[in-house]
């Protein structure tokens, strides 16, 4: 064998154990930035000047009136009555008229400040604790709360008084008068109307509140 071979063989086996390994190709690091769902602290400002702007921007939300299917009414839309009251028919009946001395059923709401206080459509059951929606008897003209003292009268929904509605205003009684079978009509009531200094429900003493009637029937003074 040629003795110069085998130098050649060992010095070629020395360079490639002694040359660094190759380095791996390089790969994108997981920063917080690649994680599906964060984002940086300069987009997260962004994001909230931009809900700020566009909140300062936007319009009011709608009054708890208007988000309930109310119609909110501005104190040019109402009439006055004889006696003052302030009255907007919201619908026109086309039904019988309710004249003084007639005998009416009606449903009736009283609303503070967009709440629902008192109402005819939440009768409360004696026999149990249901709520029944009970339509209102009175005559037109007459004194307050003369109609309630009436006997007890037996039901299919339980034993229940004839007149279980809640107290009424007192602007009730008149401010019927010229409504028709079928019509709604919304009334400012003052304190004096009202309840006065004892207040009802969630209406405070001395306040005036929305009365809402909705008239269901009349039987003239002469069928009776």
């Amino acid at each position: 064998m040629a003795p110069s071979a085998l130098p050649s063989r060992t010095f070629h086996r020395h360079s490639l154990l002694s040359s660094p390994p190759p380095r791996p190709p390089p790969t994108e690091s997981c920063a917080p930035r690649c994680l599906p769902g964060t984002v940086s602290r300069r987009r997260a400002a962004v994001q909230l000047l931009s809900a700020g702007f566009l909140a300062a921007v936007s319009p009011p939300p709608p009054s708890l009136a208007a988000r309930r299917g109310r119609r909110v009414l501005s104190p040019e839309d109402y009439v006055s009555a004889p006696d003052g009251l302030k009255y907007y028919d919201l619908v026109e009946g086309k039904g019988p008229t309710a004249e003084k001395g007639s005998t009416v059923q009606v449903h009736f709401d009283c609303v503070y400040r967009g709440i629902t206080a008192v109402s005819s459509r939440e009768s409360k059951l004696l026999a149990g604790n249901r709520s029944i929606a009970q339509p209102y008897e009175f005559t037109v003209g007459s004194l307050p709360g003369k109609e309630r003292k009436r006997d007890f009268a037996d039901n299919a929904n339980g034993l229940y008084s004839a007149q279980a509605a809640p107290k009424p205003p007192a602007a009730m009684y008149t401010i019927t008068e010229g409504m028709k079978v079928g019509g709604k009509r919304r009334v400012i009531v003052p304190p004096e109307l009202g309840y006065g200094k004892r207040g009802m429900s969630e209406i405070p003493p001395d306040s005036s509140f929305e009365l809402d009637i909705e008239l269901l029937e009349v039987v003239p003074p002469a069928e009776k």
